[in-house]
């Protein structure tokens, strides 16, 4: 038999090749094509039977839980507790009105809950609007059990804001509240979240000031939904990443205790490691509860907070300005002893006045204090001694030693309407007012009236100065998420240290001085001894004939026209730790309602809890124990740092 030509073989094998190739794939394409089927007929058949049921698949956000925020120890100050509520979505609602009548006859549901929810779901009919939270377990056990006669509703468990401190934190972390138009024209490009109805973000205070931080990011889930609106399952959910957990300086301990003790005071309390800046307490009086804003405060709770003429709202420790009187004397000091024209042993003739021209500045103390040098002047708080010290070294010198000392500053620090205060000079006046500054005006300011204004804060970053020569700076915030605040050695504020010294004999001599202005609010245990300075600012003015006739008590006026009383303190004497100041509104004289007030804080801060009686002056401690019992303090209440009434 003949065999093909050599070509006709070589032909066949390309043929048989190609058709391999060929069928090789067809069969990829084949198993591809039958694995596509399998994978839609039967890894997905349950969602495409969901389509065909007229089902849908919708995606909806999952707030996160909102960091926490803990006090110097990792005591938890800020927290998130279970919340059990209700939402709806007008879309898969449908009829609105008629679902809410139907929750209406399950639960609770006030005609302005009802008002706003058809408001809202209006605007935003594809997103859930809540309509009630904070339900107890039966309530929220009869929407679930009623769920399929009720379209568009879905029962959630979610967390909400809780201030187990109550008021004593209320005005350093602020609080929570529903996003609002406002806030979310302040804006540029808001997070999906803040588009959710009545999600809360932070409305003042640190909660404000570290939202970002503490809000977290936005977690989803799927969910399954019939045609007529009813959840039928949850098909899968992806987390949301927590908001930062922050640690504050603030010592919760401290901090109720000195709430507790400036009382029914309208007043201010601040507390500073003079060695770091930490604050360790930062006080305004009276206070309110936050979680009464978290829960949505009634119109009758609001203006019991509006109309109360102590202003229980308003943050005086950081918001309020003023004068600070005597405490302001170390300051016109310090300028007047690095300028030259005063030394520590000069004197000033004190008859009870200066004279300027035909006006007359009068001393506190009518009759003078006779011959006083720097330290006796400000052991006696004599303010003679000041007008000269002022007048010598001009105002401009004082008002750059006000701000080298931290007063007409405004300090960076994550908390609401900080006061700049003012440290007024011969520009400030001439750019406020169009107004030359006059002699009467410096004087003014060398006892710390006229213009000057001063907030506790400041006056508290001024002690530590003055204690430690260096410029302090207060610290809020201690670490975030764990990672520590970078904490830098404060720097020398380059003041001669023989001015510094003389300045503190003096403020020492105040309190621990038989003749010193604070004497009574003395500290008797040497290794706690405390170094301070009166102060009281007038709120009124005081007419000529007034003072012929005899200038009026405090106690004989009307709350509102008495004098501020103030104090500020460093201690121990030795080796500074702690720098106090207290301002008391309409309080009267510093020595009297301030002094008493900044002693008993010193004390607590030093001892990190009551301190032994000996400490106080012999006379003083029965009273002392008897007022120690009458102290509202908060005691300790679980691992979480939440604390109770006592």
């Amino acid at each position: 038999m003949r065999r093909p030509p050599r070509d006709s073989q070589e032909s066949f094998r390309t043929i048989s090749r190609r058709g391999l190739m060929l069928a090789s794939l067809q069969a990829v394409f084949i198993g591809t094509l039958a694995y596509r089927m399998r994978y839609l007929q039967v890894d997905q058949a349950d969602e495409f039977r969901l389509l065909a049921e007229e089902n849908s698949i919708k995606v909806r956000l999952l707030p996160p839980a909102r960091g926490l925020i803990v006090d110097r120890n990792g005591a938890v100050v800020a927290s998130n507790e279970q919340n059990y509520r209700i939402t709806i979505i007008k879309e898969d609602a449908d009829d609105t009105e008629a679902v809410l009548d139907r929750l209406a006859r399950l639960i609770p549901l006030s005609d302005d809950d009802r008002e706003r929810t058809l408001k809202e779901a209006g605007r935003t009919p594809t997103l859930p609007i809540t309509v009630a939270d904070r339900l107890s377990w039966e309530e929220f056990s009869r929407i679930a059990v009623n769920a399929p006669a009720l379209p568009g509703v879905t029962t959630e468990v979610g967390l909400s804001r809780h201030y187990p401190l109550g008021p004593d934190l209320a005005h350093v972390l602020g609080y929570v509240g529903p996003v609002s138009d406002y806030d979310l024209s302040k804006i540029e490009d808001p997070d999906p979240l803040l588009k959710i109805p009545r999600f809360q973000i932070g409305k003042i205070g640190l909660e404000a000031k570290l939202e970002a931080d503490l809000r977290g990011k936005a977690g989803s889930r799927r969910i399954e939904v019939n045609s007529t609106g009813r959840v039928m399952r949850e098909i899968d959910r992806k987390k949301g990443d927590p908001g930062a957990s922050i640690q504050i300086t603030i010592d919760r301990r401290l901090q109720n205790y000195v709430q507790a003790r400036l009382g029914s005071e309208s007043a201010a309390a601040v507390v500073i490691d003079v060695r770091t800046g930490d604050i360790l307490a930062i006080n305004s009086a009276p206070s309110f509860d936050p979680n009464m804003f978290v829960r949505g405060i009634s119109g009758p709770e609001y203006r019991t907070l509006t109309e109360n003429d102590h202003r229980p709202l308003a943050d005086k420790s950081v918001q309020g300005a003023y004068p600070p009187g005597s405490t302001f004397k170390m300051v016109v000091a310090l300028a007047a002893l690095e300028a030259g024209v005063i030394g520590t042993g000069d004197t000033v003739w004190c008859p009870g006045y200066t004279k300027l021209g035909n006006r007359r500045f009068h001393c506190w103390k009518r009759g003078g204090h006779g011959h006083v040098a720097l330290t006796e002047s400000l052991q006696k708080s004599c303010d003679v001694f000041y007008y000269e010290a002022a007048q010598r070294v001009g105002i401009d010198a004082v008002a750059a030693m006000a701000r080298r000392l931290g007063i007409g500053v405004r300090f960076d620090l994550p908390m609401s309407a900080i006061s700049e205060g003012l440290a007024p000079d011969k520009q400030w006046k001439q750019e406020k007012y169009g107004q030359g500054w006059m002699m009467g005006d410096t004087l003014n300011s060398g006892i710390g009236q006229g213009y000057v204004l001063a907030s506790p804060l400041q006056l508290a970053v001024m002690s530590a100065r003055i204690a430690t020569g260096r410029e302090v700076m207060p610290r809020l915030v201690r670490s975030l998420n764990g990672v520590e605040v970078p904490l830098a050695e404060p720097p020398s504020l380059g003041l001669n240290e023989n001015a510094l010294r003389a300045v503190r004999k003096g403020m020492f001599d105040v309190s621990n001085s038989q003749r010193g202005t604070a004497y009574r609010s003395r500290i008797v245990d040497e290794t706690m001894w405390m170094a301070g300075k009166t102060g009281t600012s007038q709120v009124r003015n005081i007419t000529a004939a007034e003072r012929a006739r005899g200038v009026t008590k405090n106690e004989d006026l009307p709350w509102e026209r008495r004098d501020h009383a103030l104090f500020v303190a460093f201690a121990p004497y030795d080796a500074p730790r702690i720098a106090v100041s207290v301002v008391v509104e309409h309080g009267g004289g510093g020595s009297l309602a301030a002094a008493p007030i900044a002693r008993d804080i010193v004390l607590q801060a030093l001892n990190e809890g009551f301190p032994p009686l000996t400490a106080y002056p012999a006379d003083q401690r029965e009273g002392i124990e008897a007022a120690r019992e009458e102290l509202q303090l908060m005691e300790p209440e679980g691992p979480s740092g939440g604390r109770s009434r006592a």
